[in-house]
């Protein structure tokens, strides 16, 4: 019996089919959700925020006192 090539590969897959241009999208428990922007924390600044939902309201909370000074600061000028 004579011996097959290395890149020979027993799949009915068309040549046209090309997988390695797929994207690959990991799916599951624990995995980062497609839509959501991941930033790192420092460690010291995580031991205050038990998940990112904290992070989000405390964040909210400086733009808005960040937005109010802005506006008081450039009445007073």
């Amino acid at each position: 019996m004579k011996k097959k090539p290395d890149s020979y590969t027993d799949d009915d897959l068309r040549p046209e089919y090309d997988l390695r241009k797929l994207k690959v999208i990991a799916r599951g428990p624990g995995r980062k959700k497609p839509e959501v922007t991941a930033i790192e924390i420092a460690p010291d600044v995580a031991e205050y925020f038990p998940d990112s939902e904290s992070v989000n309201e405390a964040l909210r909370f400086l733009t808005r006192v960040a937005q109010g000074y802005a506006v008081a600061h450039r009445q007073t000028a």
